[in-house]
């Protein structure tokens, strides 16, 4: 067996990626870091003044130095830093990134609520190269629901739709976020396999997570 192969056949490595200002301690993303196996951060920098190219270059090495299969956890501009390495790598699908699961996305393109999010537009259109789940919450005042949604279309991702939690951050008060859990286990429960199985058994949301009413 080579060291490649030996490498598909382990448990995913969770790399969350957040977004400006990183997440603080009562975010989701760093109580999941505490409390899951196999879960670490991603090392963005300059996180008060967000680059893309930085951003991207930041994600490609944390992906590339994993050694084995991928899930990346995003939180908003976070989402738009692995679209955009998607769009700048351009790798196989399922090779080595096998699923990510994308938080509150924001709107870099349309009047963005933080000036500092336009770094990142346009907001890459293409379908993602790996399964992927996008949630978003009804009141998020940095992207209408409707937007978000148009999103996980371009971008080939289920959509999940995750309440009225405002930007699903350490200010909704979600503790480790149990809805975001059980997405990232529907998610890596389809995906914990061989890249090659994951072109065959491509992941399916049942139509009643996230449904709106």
């Amino acid at each position: 067996m080579t060291a490649r192969a030996s490498a598909a056949d382990q448990a995913p490595l969770i790399l969350t990626v957040p977004g400006i200002d990183n997440s603080g301690p009562g975010h989701w993303q760093s109580i999941w870091e505490r409390e899951l196996d196999d879960c670490a951060r991603v090392e963005l920098g300059s996180w008060e003044r967000p680059h893309r190219n930085g951003w991207v270059n930041a994600l490609n090495h944390s992906i590339r130095s994993a050694g084995r299969p991928v899930v990346l956890v995003a939180h908003s501009l976070g989402c738009l830093t692995v679209a955009w390495w998607a769009a700048m790598e351009r790798p196989a699908y399922g090779d080595p990134v096998i699923g990510a699961l994308l938080v509150a996305p924001p709107d870099v393109d349309f009047a963005p609520l933080d000036p500092r999010l336009s770094g990142f537009a346009p907001t890459p259109a293409a379908p993602l190269p790996f399964p992927s789940i996008l949630a978003a919450s009804r009141d998020d005042p940095y992207i209408q629901q409707k937007r978000a949604r148009r999103l996980s279309l371009l971008w080939g991702s289920q959509f999940a739709d995750a309440g009225a939690v405002g930007h699903i951050n350490a200010d909704s008060e979600l503790g480790g976020w149990e809805f975001g859990l059980f997405l990232l286990s529907r998610l890596t429960g389809r995906v914990r396999v061989s890249r090659a199985e994951a072109l065959v058994h491509p992941l399916q949301i049942d139509r009643a997570v996230g449904a709106s009413n």
